[in-house]
């Protein structure tokens, strides 16, 4: 998948859009989501053209990575939730509901969550 240089993110990115930061290093923006589905509900983008979790992977160094990931925790303790819990969650293409093709990783917390996924039946 190509990345396109006009997603909602890469617009916060480039600071055309405002956006309630929680977290910013040289690895990762973090900000407040506008249609929260938790009292805390936090995006974390990598600053990079990633579309996914395996773009990222493939194509960033291995220090970017692990910088993302760190700014990922750095968030949810700037946010006060370590001691309570959270949630972290990546969609990751059509069939997980990605609705940004910009790897992003979402911070649930501030309330019991309850299990990931629905029981068939």
């Amino acid at each position: 998948m190509v990345y396109d240089d006009n997603n909602i993110f890469a617009r916060i990115l480039r600071g055309e859009i405002p956006c309630k930061k929680a977290y910013e290093d040289d690895f990762a923006l973090a900000f407040h989501d506008i249609r929260p589905a938790a009292p805390v509900h936090v995006l974390v983008i990598p600053k990079g053209p990633y579309v996914s979790l395996e773009d990222l992977c493939a194509n960033a160094s291995p220090a970017f990575v692990g910088g993302f990931f760190k700014a990922v925790a750095a968030t949810a303790r700037q946010l006060g939730v370590l001691e309570s819990g959270y949630r972290i969650l990546a969609n990751n293409g059509a069939d997980a509901h990605q609705e940004v093709m910009h790897f992003h990783v979402h911070i649930f917390a501030g309330r019991p969550l309850g299990p990931m996924l629905k029981s068939p039946g």
